[in-house]
């Protein structure tokens, strides 16, 4: 019966995921290193803001690093060359990078929130200690949440001794009881944060619009269009990934009624979902940085100043409501 069904898996391992993982890997390199040197050697004022967002880009260019395995086991035919230990340590690392992304977007969200509804008040989750306490946290809860994947990744080994086949999280273990720690992770790691985003961030726009009808001088469309297109992105990114990997893990069930040809085009959408899935990678640090004025201007003063040898010249204009897009203040 497999015969009559049109299988483009093998294509899409061979060719689709390291093109996708490379183009991520060189993208989000230069982006998230840019960044980080950004907020040691440009930004001489920390904030409650810039603490998520450095972790962010932390979190990221540590998934970042572990591309490249991925490139060369696909591009080898789904062949593992680099042990045991640093199979089952990258799918760790790349769930790892997700939940926590997840997570300190969510308190990005927070932060904005309180920062449109009382730009003045300095709230205790805006307190400097207030957000490494909880970044630590974060970084803490992830880790412990993702204690059992450790038991669900499989490595097989293939001829020699030196070569295996690090399988993904939705296609290793026991089915019946990885779906059953899919869904409480899609909902603790996923969609409960999902839910926290998308309130504060509706009643982000809410306020905005209240201000936009009081016909005040602030320009209040940035930070509005920067809000939808959040949403948007992070549903995007994430949802596809969620449904399909707790579908993947559903169809390879002893009991599943699903024919031969179903799961394989169920396979192939997941294997399609899980670049798109780390494109926040490449999109955070031009979205949630970039996108700010102040630092941005620092950014390219930082480099002027050592690129053309002329002294850093420091923007001594008055950081606006409208121009901050929340990320610079606490």
């Amino acid at each position: 019966m497999n015969n009559t069904c049109l299988d483009i898996n093998p294509q899409l391992e061979k060719y689709y995921l390291p093109t996708m993982y490379a183009i991520e890997f060189l993208l989000g390199l230069v982006g998230n290193l840019s960044v980080i040197w950004g907020y040691l050697f440009c930004l001489k004022e920390w904030k409650c803001s810039n603490i998520y967002l450095f972790n962010l880009s932390v979190t990221d260019l540590t998934f970042i690093c572990t591309l490249p395995m991925l490139v060369v086991y696909y591009a080898k035919g789904n062949k593992w060359v680099f042990g045991h230990l640093m199979c089952t340590l990258n799918r760790y690392i790349l769930h790892a990078n997700m939940y926590i992304s997840i997570l300190f977007l969510t308190c990005i969200s927070i932060d904005r929130y309180l920062l449109v509804v009382s730009p003045v008040k300095l709230h205790h989750f805006q307190k400097k200690w207030n957000a490494v306490v909880i970044c630590l946290s974060i970084w803490v809860f992830v880790t412990l949440e993702l204690v059992p994947l450790f038991i669900f990744i499989d490595v097989h080994a293939i001829g020699k001794k030196s070569s295996f086949q690090c399988l993904d999280y939705a296609s290793s273990g026991n089915p019946s009881q990885s779906l059953i720690y899919s869904i409480c992770l899609t909902v603790s790691g996923y969609l409960l944060p999902l839910c926290v985003m998308f309130f504060f961030y509706i009643q982000t726009a809410r306020s905005l619009k209240k201000i936009m009808q009081q016909r005040t001088k602030v320009q209040v469309e940035k930070p509005l269009t920067l809000v939808i297109l959040a949403i948007v992105i992070f549903l995007i990114f994430f949802t596809p990934y969620h449904i399909m990997r707790n579908v993947r893990i559903a169809s390879r069930v002893e009991n599943s009624t699903m024919s031969e040809c179903s799961k394989l085009a169920v396979k192939a959408l997941y294997t399609i979902t899980r670049p798109i899935a780390f494109l926040n990678s490449i999109t955070n640090p031009i979205f949630y940085f970039m996108l700010g004025d102040k630092f941005r201007e620092q950014f390219f003063s930082r480099l002027r100043s050592i690129f053309l040898r002329k002294p850093e010249v420091t923007n001594q204009k008055e950081e606006g409501f409208n121009r901050s897009t929340g990320l610079n203040k606490c």
